[in-house]
């Protein structure tokens, strides 16, 4: 087993009813290049900010809060069209590179009960991403995005409508992040989280630590581990 418990994790006996899926960093392996794209872009306008720097900010946040925060921070405001350039120099660098997680597509058809996305990124962006890998059939018609409630993570709108759409109580959900704005999202909303560290952009510290210290029941570090975290037997 490569998941990795810590000073929160849980047993529980009961089965969920929905799995929400957080979409970068989760399904697919997305963070990597974003956060390198978004880190160019602000070096363009001014902002002296690194990858790593970016990374343990803004990873599992919005845009909207990034640029947000980047204005108070700097008082450095973008140039009209900034974010949507940013968007698109993103989404021709996933034509390029992007991929799903390894054992992702295998776990989540393993699930016997209702998965869902639940994500800060774009509706755009997001069934973009899905298609490019083959993922978009496992969620088709149950993926959310931030843009559709009025606060993203790490407030808790976005996995209280999810839930509310798939009609099942936030109790009996179990969330799967990231991010530590995430896991502060999901726990808000009074569910049960796992964190997911087995992305690119944890090469650097496997343990997610920052997962644990917000709430996360235990972190995993690879997608063939989730039916037995969940307690689900596969085809169970």
């Amino acid at each position: 087993m490569s998941g990795t418990d810590g000073a929160h994790s849980t047993a529980t006996a009961t089965r969920p009813a929905l799995v929400i899926f957080d979409c970068d960093g989760v399904l697919i392996d997305s963070e990597p290049i974003s956060l390198a794209r978004l880190t160019a872009g602000l070096n363009r306008i001014g902002v002296d900010i690194d990858v790593e720097t970016v990374r343990a900010r803004f990873a599992g946040t919005s845009m909207t809060s990034i640029m947000a925060a980047i204005e108070a921070q700097t008082g450095i405001v973008a140039p009209e069209g900034f974010v949507a350039e940013v968007k698109a120099d993103t989404l021709a660098a996933f034509d390029r590179d992007l991929e799903a997680m390894t054992g992702i597509a295998e776990a989540v058809r393993a699930l016997p009960v209702a998965t869902c996305v639940a994500s800060s990124s774009d509706p755009v962006r997001l069934r973009h991403s899905l298609t490019l890998t083959g993922l978009l059939p496992l969620f088709e018609g149950r993926v959310f995005s931030s843009s559709e409630v009025a606060r993203g993570k790490p407030f808790p709108d976005l996995f209280l409508h999810a839930a509310a759409i798939m009609g099942v109580a936030p109790g009996a959900c179990v969330v799967i992040e990231d991010s530590v704005p995430g896991v502060t999202a999901a726990r808000a909303a009074g569910m049960r989280v796992l964190g997911f560290s087995g992305g690119g952009h944890w090469a650097h510290d496997r343990s997610g630590a920052d997962l644990l210290e917000a709430g996360a029941e235990r972190v995993l570090t690879a997608h063939a581990d989730l039916p037995a975290a969940l307690g689900m037997a596969i085809g169970g």
